[in-house]
């Protein structure tokens, strides 16, 4: 891909999951498990992605992924 190819993108989701220690807390039991699944312009396609990640691991009720908004990490005034 060339430079004249890529749009900087106003939002960047990541989205990621792991199993939880327990069912009543966002923490992973193993951070060196963690499931980086990918990064992405916009939340629908992101939100796609998760749906279809947590879909597959709907047996292990442990296992929880998340959309993370990075963009307003790198900008906390940004929007969305």
């Amino acid at each position: 891909m060339t430079a004249q190819n890529t749009v900087p993108a106003k939002e960047l989701y990541i989205v990621l999951g792991g199993e939880l220690r327990t069912l009543n807390e966002n923490v992973f039991r193993d951070l060196s498990q963690v499931e980086y699944v990918g990064v992405y312009g916009s939340y629908d396609e992101a939100k796609s992605v998760w749906k279809a990640r947590a879909q597959a691991t709907v047996d292990n009720a442990h296992m929880r992924f998340f959309i993370l908004p990075a963009h307003k990490l790198i900008d906390p005034h940004a929007e969305g």
